[in-house]
């Protein structure tokens, strides 16, 4: 990012509002431009942070532990999710408190999380990004009135528009944009960041046109010159109040394929351009941004959209310009978390200026070792020397999780699993699925006859029901503990489709508890992940599961215990 004479700042400030104006002091910071090294911190859904909810002193610890941790990798930048659904985890005279801290939107947590969250980075040498969602109200709900009292959208209907169940602010309203520019300068005016960072959600994915309108039409072109407008105003509302502050984006990692046009990648994956109107050329052209991240979520030799081709792209793209390219790393993907290391050396082809990883979560769980492998690029690259060994291809899935008060959750595919000789082929099962009477989605295998789910696929589809649960790492006996009648906390990738391709599977022996009695039942590895017999978890969990002969259907009943 761009080191702006900090003296101008003090020239150019501007008190914008009157919100709390607690200011920490920062540590001696350093701009990370030329070798970031960042994660994102997600909160929505309590994804990364925080786990416990009405309870300051466990936040505090558990951010204090968070960032020990990441320090400890070799990173340098945190980027936390401070506005995940236009409400704040900070101190707000427009915005209502996050209900992600209190589980009550509006309710005052009792402290400022991002004025303690920025003091406890500073002292630890770390960058602090706030991460903003500009325009998403809500992740699924339509009802206003769910809504704090004090809610700009409830205050102001005439700005909100609905798509798939949930609420956005309307991108093409004057004073939805400036409120975002006066939402980004509360922020800028009353705390010591280093960044303003959104990621890549503008239009919601694929809002409908008119009837008879292209893609390439004068809507369409509207959108995205609306977008843009917005985005122009941020960048001079942040430079305006604070010069030394940066405003990045994190894209879609494509901005058009080469069959859109001639200048686009070589790629076949979906379009920023057309999904969500977001014209990331114009941006850099035109200095809006002072960094961007391009979500380059997939594995070398990715037919649709292979990693080096759109590093190249990128690389390209900002070549002549003021602004400066990072890698988004989607090591939440099984694929791209085995491969991190050589992704990092691609970066380093190509003369990318560092990487965000996404998301924390998959980093502390040692996904497909990527925890190991980050450390040992940093210690390489660092010249320290201290390597951390990596674990035999036999036991590929060992891993350190991180151990806060709480311990941490979602750790399913990260069991520790002991592998022998077993192996059997597991066929992609076809079988409809339904729960409670609707049709769900599942990644699922047939097994010598058996069909077996991932543990947090169910968890997730049972979310809310009678028969709802969470899984917890117990780091005492290492094993995975499934917690009855408790809430599951989405981890993220839950219920996503299969590629419908036979596969190998391996039996496996790691542990499985049931609030807190071990339970002995069969589960094989796929991929990096662990599968049950769907039966078995029925009977552990006591819901339903029966076969409807007729129409080929696997129905799980959540109103009924198990019965053979």
């Amino acid at each position: 990012m761009k080191k702006v004479k900090k003296w101008l700042s003090a020239l150019l400030s501007i008190t914008l509002l009157s919100a709390c104006a607690f200011m920490p002091q920062k540590a001696e910071a350093l701009k990370k431009s030329d070798d970031m090294r960042a994660v994102w911190i997600s909160t929505v859904y309590s994804a990364d942070y925080p786990s416990v909810r009405n309870d300051a002193e466990k936040q505090k610890q558990e951010f204090m532990t968070k960032l020990d941790e990441i320090k400890n990798m070799g990173l340098n930048t945190v980027v936390v999710q401070v506005r995940p659904k236009a409400d704040a985890f900070y101190a707000s005279q427009i915005n209502p408190w996050s209900e992600i801290l209190t589980g009550t939107q509006g309710q005052n947590p009792g402290y400022d999380p991002m004025a303690f969250m920025i003091e406890q980075a500073h002292e630890r040498d770390l960058e602090f990004h706030a991460w903003m969602n500009p325009y998403r109200i809500t992740t699924s709900g339509t009802d206003m009135n769910a809504l704090a009292e004090n809610h700009p959208a409830r205050l102001h209907p005439e700005w909100v528009i609905t798509y798939n169940n949930a609420l956005y602010y309307d991108p093409s309203n004057e004073a939805v944009k400036q409120h975002i520019c006066d939402s980004v300068a509360e922020i800028v005016q009353n705390y010591d960041v280093d960044a303003i960072h959104f990621d890549d959600y503008f239009y919601p994915n694929n809002y409908p046109l008119s009837e008879g309108e292209t893609a390439d039409g004068p809507e369409a072109n509207q959108r995205r010159a609306h977008v843009n407008d917005m985005i122009r105003r941020v960048h001079e509302t942040v430079h305006s109040i604070k010069p030394d502050v940066v405003f990045g984006i994190s894209p879609m990692g494509i901005w058009k394929n080469n069959t859109s046009d001639a200048t686009g990648s070589a790629t076949k994956g979906a379009e920023g351009y057309y999904s969500v109107y977001g014209d990331v050329r114009t941006w850099i052209q035109n200095g809006y941004v002072d960094y961007i991240v391009p979500q380059i979520y997939w594995a070398r030799g990715t037919a649709a959209a292979d990693y080096e081709t759109l590093v190249d792209w990128w690389s390209n793209e900002v070549k002549g310009t003021d602004v400066d390219l990072y890698i988004g790393q989607g090591i939440y993907k099984d694929d791209v978390a085995a491969e991190i290391g050589e992704e990092l050396l691609i970066n380093e082809k190509y003369g990318v200026q560092g990487s965000f990883y996404f998301s924390l979560r998959d980093l502390l769980e040692n996904r497909q070792n990527c925890k190991v492998s980050v450390m040992n690029y940093y210690a390489q690259k660092d010249n320290t020397g201290e390597m951390i060994p990596t674990p035999p291809e036999t036991a590929p899935e060992q891993t350190t999780p991180e151990q806060p008060e709480t311990p941490p959750k979602n750790n399913i595919q990260d069991a520790p699993v002991t592998f022998v000789a077993q192996e059997a082929d597991a066929f992609a099962s076809a079988t409809k699925v339904l729960i409670d009477g609707k049709e769900v989605a599942f990644d699922a295998y047939v097994i010598e006859d058996y069909t077996y789910f991932k543990l947090r696929d169910v968890a997730m589809a049972l979310n809310g029901t009678q028969k709802q649960f969470d899984t917890l790492w117990d780091e005492a006996v290492r094993a995975i503990n499934v917690v009855t009648n408790t809430p599951y906390t989405v981890a993220g990738g839950e219920l996503q489709g299969g590629s419908g391709e036979t596969k190998k599977a391996v039996i496996s022996e790691g542990m499985l508890y049931f609030d807190g009695v071990a339970a002995d039942l069969t589960a094989y590895n796929i991929d990096g992940n662990t599968y049950f017999k769907l039966r078995d978890l029925g009977e552990a969990i006591d819901f339903g599961v029966t076969w409807q002969e007729d129409t080929q259907t696997i129905a799980l009943d959540t109103a009924i215990g198990y019965t053979e």
